[in-house]
């Protein structure tokens, strides 16, 4: 490969970085063409980008961004695959259905600011939550005593004291 198509590889990957803020490195050794052409039909759909590439480019690609991915380095063997999604739990769980096979498994990922190293970190991947959802818990929560007071108003007929009598009578 000459070194301009190298270099332009590189920046490339370093333009996927800086777009996608959660990308994972996986290993697709073992993988038929058959299993490879369905995982990447699932990425699509999911909205994930899904790219096989030499772990030297990658590396260069790492050693050029503003973020210090060295924790990553020691993952870059064999064949590696990375998967850049916008929302850091879905690739997790697209290779959660994976498991059995052992094929494709987690290398390592780089997810919400923090560095998951190992196969054995899925599960906790995977039980991330997104942005969208913490925004519905945290609404959800702030919902809740709203509800309430608007709830103990409606049954008492609107008077004090049936506001009064619906409260006392509510278990803590």
């Amino acid at each position: 490969m000459k070194k301009e198509v190298k270099d332009t590889i590189i920046v490339e990957l370093g333009q996927k970085l800086k777009e996608y803020p959660h990308f994972y490195l996986v290993n697709l050794e073992g993988l038929n063409a058959e299993k490879t052409s369905d995982l990447r039909r699932k990425c699509f759909k999911n909205e994930i980008k899904m790219i096989v590439v030499k772990n030297t480019l990658l590396h260069k690609a790492f050693e050029a961004s503003d973020i210090d991915y060295a924790p990553l380095y020691d993952s870059l063997k064999g064949s590696t695959a990375v998967m850049f999604t916008n929302t850091a739990n879905l690739p997790a769980k697209l290779l959660k259905e994976y498991t059995k096979e052992g094929v494709p498994s987690l290398k390592a990922a780089y997810a919400e600011e923090s560095f998951f190293v190992g196969a054995d970190r899925l599960e906790e991947l995977a039980s991330l939550k997104s942005k969208n959802e913490l925004i519905a818990d945290v609404i959800a929560l702030l919902q809740s005593p709203a509800k309430n007071v608007v709830s103990a108003l409606q049954s008492g007929a609107n008077t004090i004291h049936g506001v009064l009598k619906t409260l006392g009578e509510r278990p803590e």
